[in-house]
């Protein structure tokens, strides 16, 4: 997901200001939303939102989360 304050869709911080490394579904007030939750459980929700919400053919969602989501700073 692009990231950008006019999408308001950027991460807080613990102290509330914002952060470029991670989106608010995923990062706020300095934590992860969803602590435990593993590679392989974020990809394959991503996949749900992109083909429920998005539309998008689950064959094109699969092999953009497979490609993009394990080089995020959060799975290094």
């Amino acid at each position: 997901m692009p990231l950008s304050e006019e999408f308001g869709n950027l991460g807080t911080n613990a102290d509330g200001s914002t952060t470029w490394e991670y989106c608010s579904f995923c990062f706020q007030k300095g934590g992860f939303t969803n602590p435990d939750q593993t590679l392989e459980e974020m990809i394959q929700s991503s996949i749900e939102n992109m083909t429920t919400d998005l539309g998008m053919p689950i064959e094109q969602a699969a092999k953009l989360a497979n490609s993009f989501i394990p080089t995020l700073k959060r799975w290094q």
